[in-house]
C-alpha cells in the first residue's frame, strides 16, 4: 500500500536557529516556523492565525541553515512529519515535528554594506534630499 508523509510550509524563523549535537556525534539544527493565515468572515471581518512548526534539519542543509538564517527570515521548508511520544510523570504526551529535507529563502535581507540604489530610494518614495 502507498504512503506519503510530506509537508510544505512557507514562513517566519520565529527563533534563531540553534545546533546540537546527538549522543552519536550528529549535528541537528532545529528553529520554530510561524505560518499565518489571513481570511475574511460573510460580514467583512478579516482575522488573522498563526500556526507554529517545530523544525528540525539535519547535515549540511542544518550547517546552512545555521549560517544563512536568522529570527524573521521568510522561508520555504519541505520535509516530513515525525511525530515523538513522551512519557513524564505518568503522562503520555505526543509532540510533532517537520524534519527539512529542503529549504530556500525566499526574501532577500540587505547587507548594511550593500549601498541603496536609485531605483530602491524611488520604490521607496525617498529622494537625494531625504536620503542625504
Amino acid at each position: 500500500m502507498p504512503a506519503l508523509n510530506r509537508v510544505q510550509l512557507i514562513g517566519r524563523l520565529g527563533t534563531k536557529p540553534t545546533t546540537r549535537y546527538t549522543p552519536k556525534g550528529r549535528k541537528v539544527t532545529s528553529f520554530t516556523l510561524a505560518v499565518g493565515q489571513r481570511w475574511r468572515d460573510k460580514n467583512g471581518a478579516t482575522h488573522e492565525t498563526t500556526d507554529w512548526f517545530s523544525v528540525e534539519v539535519w547535515g549540511k542543509l542544518g550547517e546552512i541553515c545555521e549560517q544563512y538564517l536568522n529570527k524573521g527570515r521568510l522561508v520555504y521548508i519541505e520535509g516530513k512529519l515525525r511525530t515523538r511520544r513522551i512519557n513524564h510523570n505518568g503522562v503520555t504526551r505526543y509532540t510533532a515535528r517537520v524534519i527539512a529535507k529542503q529549504m530556500q529563502i525566499l526574501d532577500r535581507r540587505r547587507k548594511e554594506e550593500e549601498p541603496i540604489t536609485e531605483e530602491e530610494q524611488e520604490e521607496n518614495g525617498e529622494s537625494e534630499e531625504t536620503s542625504s
